[in-house]
């Protein structure tokens, strides 16, 4: 157990230094290329845009790195609340409402109101990285569907979307961070890589469950959070 948590702490460290280099490339090629020669201004300004989403691009992997950071240390202490899950994912679907309809996505929720006792700004973050992904990936004129369903103390929040089906040797390591199914995807459409890191260590942090499923139909993350969070979260 001690060599497979050193060589995953030495791939995370690899991970990371790709992950930063890409930006900073593109960032110091935009500026080289800008120097060559006199520019416009609007030339300059297209540039400067470009820049920006690379900074900002940056800045959101930082913040995230050290809300993972926060995890491993353990030191994610959610907030106690009663929160309707089904009002949090009608607040996130107006949030992707305008996005889904411009790449021709419905979004649909399915079932009661289920109260839970939780942070409401991390699992509002879970739903959202999981939606993003299932708008993402569902075909044009087809529907991303969120499921909740309560059982014996506890309320799952299923994200089920239709696509390609993910195989099957992957769906273990969906959750590890900068892990991608298809490592030629442009990292720049797909984010920082680690939001599904996040999404688990949420829902460990509030003594859930989290899982994946995969067939010919549908993909389907689940998520199974107790309705009254234990003493020790």
């Amino acid at each position: 157990r001690i060599e497979d948590v050193f060589t995953r702490q030495a791939n995370f460290s690899a991970d990371i230094a790709h992950e930063i280099r890409t930006p900073i490339t593109n960032l110091v090629t935009q500026t080289e290329i800008v120097l060559s020669q006199t520019r416009t201004d609007e030339e300059l300004k297209d540039v400067l845009y470009s820049n920006l989403e690379e900074y900002n691009r940056m800045a959101k992997m930082t913040s995230d790195m050290l809300f993972l950071a926060q995890a491993d240390n353990n030191q994610l202490i959610p907030e106690r609340a009663m929160i309707d899950l089904r009002s949090e994912v009608i607040k996130v679907f107006d949030f992707f409402e305008a996005w889904a309809e411009e790449r021709e996505v419905s979004l649909n929720v399915e079932g009661s109101a289920s109260r839970v006792e939780g942070d409401p700004l991390m699992l509002r973050r879970v739903i959202n990285n999981l939606l993003s992904n299932a708008i993402r990936y569902t075909p044009k004129k087809m529907t991303v569907t969120v499921h909740i369903q309560e059982h014996n103390q506890w309320v799952d929040l299923i994200v089920e979307n239709p696509g390609v089906p993910i195989p099957k040797e992957h769906l273990s390591r969906l959750f590890d961070r900068f892990y991608r199914v298809d490592p030629s995807r442009q990292r720049k459409s797909e984010g920082s890589g680690i939001g599904l890191a996040i999404v688990k260590s949420i829902v460990n942090a509030h003594k859930g469950k989290i899982s994946v499923t995969s067939g010919t139909v549908s993909t389907c993350f689940i998520i199974s959070l107790p309705v009254t969070a234990p003493d020790q979260c």
